[in-house]
């Protein structure tokens, strides 16, 4: 499984997920190995130049999971996350190695995508987009050192996904499985469903309750039991 973080958000945010992952199946029958996506300019790339376009942003996290194509993948994309594992997936079914399915997680479909301006705003307007989110504990907020390094990435990544527009293109292939919270105060439920339009392949929709825009952090465990329902062909 290959994992694609939020905005502003990197590879360590699903640790939660293979911990579960490891928690629910001895080493011997794990049914997947988790591994995640580090964009640039963040945690251990943090000295690489940021990249404020989604499908070059796609384009390179492609090249890095070339040498894994060859495999059974599943991909899996939290929020703009979700958009690049969307695009990852269009360059491999390109290439002949379409993963087993597509998961996306508390995202738009990509004919939802509108313009957005979230990017624009001085750094108090996007602190309160990030509080509304409900995803970042609010005491980073209140510290100065944290925003001084974490907002010109959110910044980034908000500016890849208001700025991103799909391109036309044949529906995938590979089967798609749509994930979101009940209470999510930014993707609305015809939002997720529409990502049945984007493929000609199995769709499944899944709404876990309680939950708001990051509502798998209280639903890792459940998540895995979901994913392993949803990657059978």
């Amino acid at each position: 499984m290959i994992c694609f973080p939020h905005a502003g958000g990197g590879a360590g945010a699903f640790r939660p997920l293979a911990k579960a992952v490891a928690a629910s199946h001895p080493e011997r029958a794990r049914p997947y190995e988790v591994l995640a996506v580090q964009y640039p300019g963040r945690h251990d790339r943090i000295h690489e130049e940021r990249i404020e376009d989604l499908t070059e942003l796609a384009a390179g996290a492609y090249q890095a999971l070339a040498p894994l194509a060859d495999r059974p993948l599943t991909l899996l994309g939290h929020s703009m996350g979700a958009l690049v594992a969307y695009e990852v997936t269009r360059l491999l079914e390109q290439e002949g190695a379409a993963p087993v399915r597509l998961l996306v997680s508390s995202a738009w479909a990509p004919s939802r995508v509108t313009n957005g301006t979230v990017h624009l705003r001085d750094d108090h307007g996007l602190v309160e987009e990030i509080r509304r989110t409900q995803g970042t504990d609010p005491r980073l907020l209140a510290d100065r050192e944290v925003l001084a390094l974490a907002l010109p990435v959110v910044r980034s990544d908000y500016k890849a996904v208001e700025t991103y527009r799909h391109r036309p293109g044949p529906p995938l292939r590979t089967p798609v499985t749509a994930l979101l919270g009940d209470a999510d105060p930014l993707v609305a439920v015809e939002d997720a469903a529409a990502w049945r339009g984007h493929t000609t392949g199995d769709f499944r929709m899944r709404i876990f309750p309680g939950g708001d825009h990051f509502y798998l952090t209280g639903h890792w465990p459940d998540l895995v039991e979901r994913i392993g329902e949803c990657s059978d062909r």
